[in-house]
């Protein structure tokens, strides 16, 4: 008799995918939280975060940093990378791309806490940053500055 592991049931890792066409399409792959009795941040980089302009069909680009403290899940990172890359091709405004994003998580992982920042690139000579998070971080967690700074061409 095999024992059932934590990763049963994931299935982008160890193989070829297919690339979502848009993030409706993704699937956001979560794994049980081996150390669900410790509160810990993880943090997620995308610095080449790509969406289309919902209207001139332009691209769009951002710095994505995700924070969060994981409950009984944790995101599984191939699949979050296929979720992210699925915006490409997907018309939206910075703000609607960033909350969704975060939204999305939320309701796949359930964490203790999580905080998205997109620091989106000018565009018209203006950049936008959008924020969202869940709330207080938990007590006793340290939880770094995202360390993007103030727009100055960026970088």
């Amino acid at each position: 008799m095999s024992e059932k592991s934590i990763y049963d049931g994931l299935t982008m890792l160890g193989g070829t995918t297919v690339q979502p066409q848009s993030p409706e399409e993704a699937v956001l792959e979560r794994v049980p939280n081996p150390q669900s009795d410790v509160d810990y941040a993880v943090r997620f980089t995308a610095p080449e975060f790509t969406s289309l302009c919902p209207l001139t069909g332009q691209p769009d680009f951002a710095h994505l940093v995700l924070d969060y403290v994981p409950g009984d899940w944790l995101v599984e990172s191939k699949s979050l990378k296929l979720f992210l890359t699925s915006f490409r091709n997907h018309g939206a405004f910075h703000e609607d791309c960033t909350v969704s994003i975060a939204r999305r998580l939320v309701d796949t992982l359930s964490p203790r806490w999580l905080r998205l920042g997109g620091y989106w690139y000018p565009r018209g000579g203006i950049p936008i940053d959008v924020f969202y998070q869940t709330g207080e971080p938990p007590k006793g967690v340290w939880i770094p500055d995202a360390g993007v700074p103030g727009y100055r061409g960026r970088g």
